[in-house]
C-alpha cells in the first residue's frame, strides 16, 4: 500500500481529464488492483445475501485469523515474482518453521528457550534455506523451478523425520499467542487512531514534498478519496472486531508486515533493483545492479516470510503435525500473489496485491464453507479463479507491449 500521493510533472499530461486516463490506463493494460477489488467485493456480497451467518463480526474475525498465515506466505511470494522466478519450497519451509519453534519451546527439554527467541530462530533458519536455494539459483544458474521443486521434496522428508511421533503440542504462550491473542477494545481503537494518523501524515509529507520540487498533484480527487477510505476502514474493521472478540494480534501483523514490505519493495534502491530486475535481467545487468545478489535476498525474504507463516500457521493450532506445510498452501500463497495482480512475468505488481488476493481466497473458502458445500467445490472455484487471473495477466502483458512499441 503505498503511501505517496498520485502526482505528475506540469504540463499538458496534467491536464488530461481523469476519465481520459482511466481509459489510457485500460487501454494500456494497466489496471493496477481494481479488478480484485472489485471482484472481492461482488464475492462479499453474494455470500451475504446467500448466507445468513457470513456477515457476521464473528466470521469477519475468523476470516482474518485464517488468512494471516497464507497472508504471509504471499508477500515472501511477490518478491519471488517481480524478479520473474517462482518458489515451489515455501509451504514445507513453513513447515520447517513450526518444527523449529515446537523443538525449541518444548516443555521438559534440556533445550526449551523463551518463545520469542524460538521465533527469531525458526525465521533465521528459513531464511538460511533461502540463502542456500537462492545461491543454487543466481550463483550456479540451476532453474528456480528445479531448485525449489528439490526444496519441497527436501524439507517434506525433514518434516517427517523430526516429528517421528506424528505431532508436537506448542505449550509456549508467546508462540501461541502469536495466532491466538485478542487486544482489548481501548487498544484496538488506539490502533485505530495511529494507523489513520499515520497513513495521513505520510500522505500529506508527501504531497509537500513534491511540491518543493515542482510536482504537481495529477489527481487531488484521488488523493482525499484513497485518504477517507483508508481512515474509515481502519475505523470500521476495528468496530467490526470490538462487536467479537476484538483486535486479533494477527491482524497487527498484516498490516505490520504490509507497510515495511511496501516501504523495501517502493522506497528502497533494493526495491527499484527487484523492479529492474524482473523487468529485464540483462539491461539490469548492464546498468550496474548486482543481479545475483538481488535474487539471493529475494530467496531469503521469501523463505523467512514462509517461516513467519509457519510460526502462524502452527501457533493457530498450538501444535505441529507431519502434515505441516502440506495441503493446498503452497497453492493458495502462489494464487494469492497472483490474484491479487503480480504477474508472473515479473516485473509488474505490489505487495498489497497479495494481500487482496489471500482476502479473495479466505473470503471464497468461508463463504464456500458456510453454504455447506464440499472442499472438491471450494477447489474448483479458487483453480478457476487463479486461472482468470493468469489469462487477464497474460491479455494485461500483451496489451502493455504493444502499448510500448
Amino acid at each position: 500500500m503505498t503511501t505517496g500521493a498520485d502526482t505528475s510533472t506540469p504540463g499538458p499530461a496534467s491536464d488530461e481529464g481523469f476519465v481520459q486516463r482511466i481509459r489510457a490506463n485500460i487501454s494500456a493494460g494497466n489496471l493496477g488492483s481494481w479488478p480484485v477489488v472489485i471482484g472481492l467485493i461482488i464475492i462479499v456480497l453474494f455470500f451475504s445475501l446467500k448466507a445468513d451467518n457470513f456477515f457476521t463480526p464473528g466470521n469477519f474475525t475468523n476470516i482474518l485469523t485464517q488468512m494471516a498465515g497464507v497472508t504471509m506466505l504471499a508477500y515472501g511470494v511477490v518478491f519471488v515474482l517481480l524478479i520473474g522466478e517462482i518458489d515451489l519450497s515455501i509451504s514445507y519451509v513453513s513447515g520447517i518453521a513450526g518444527v523449529v519453534v515446537a523443538q525449541l519451546t518444548l516443555a521438559g527439554s534440556s533445550h526449551a528457550i523463551p518463545g520469542i527467541l524460538a521465533i527469531a530462530a525458526a525465521i533465521g533458519v528459513c531464511a538460511l534455506i533461502g540463502l542456500f536455494q537462492g545461491s543454487i539459483v543466481a550463483l550456479i544458474g540451476v532453474p528456480a523451478f528445479v531448485v525449489t521443486l528439490a526444496g519441497f521434496q527436501i524439507w517434506q522428508g525433514v518434516i517427517q523425520k523430526s516429528i517421528p511421533q506424528g505431532v508436537l503440542s506448542i505449550q509456549d504462550n508467546t508462540v501461541n499467542n502469536v495466532a491466538n491473542y485478542f487486544f482489548s477494545e481501548k487498544a484496538g481503537w488506539a490502533m485505530a487512531i495511529v494507523v489513520s494518523a499515520v497513513y495521513v501524515a505520510s500522505t500529506v509529507a508527501g504531497i509537500v514534498s513534491r511540491r518543493r520540487h515542482g510536482v504537481a498533484i495529477r489527481n487531488p480527487v484521488m488523493v482525499v478519496l484513497k485518504l477517507v477510505g483508508i481512515v474509515g476502514a481502519s475505523f470500521i474493521v476495528v468496530a467490526i472486531c470490538n462487536k467479537d472478540r476484538g483486535v486479533p494480534f494477527v491482524l497487527l501483523l498484516i498490516v505490520a508486515m504490509l507497510l515495511l514490505w511496501t516501504f523495501v519493495a517502493k522506497r528502497t534502491t533494493f526495491g527499484r533493483h527487484v523492479y529492474a530486475v524482473g523487468g529485464n535481467a540483462e539491461a539490469a545487468r548492464r546498468s550496474g545492479i548486482n543481479v545475483p545478489r538481488v535474487r539471493i535476498i529475494v530467496f531469503m525474504i521469501s523463505s523467512g516470510m514462509a517461516g513467519l507463516g509457519g510460526v502462524v500457521l502452527a501457533a493457530r493450532l498450538s501444535s505441529v503435525d507431519l502434515n505441516a506445510g502440506g495441503g493446498t498452501l503452497l497453492i493458495d500463497a502462489i494464487a494469492a500473489a497472483v490474484i491479487g495482480g503480480v504477474s508472473l512475468f515479473g516485473g509488474r505488481g505490489e505487495v498489497r496485491d497479495a494481500l487482496f488476493g489471500s482476502l479473495v481466497i479466505a473470503t471464497i473458502a468461508n463463504g464456500l464453507n458456510t453454504l455447506n458445500l464440499t472442499q472438491g467445490t471450494i477447489y474448483i472455484v479458487t483453480g478457476s479463479i487463479l486461472l482468470l487471473a493468469v489469462t487477464l495477466d497474460t491479455i494485461l502483458r500483451r496489451r502493455q507491449k504493444k502499448a510500448g512499441r
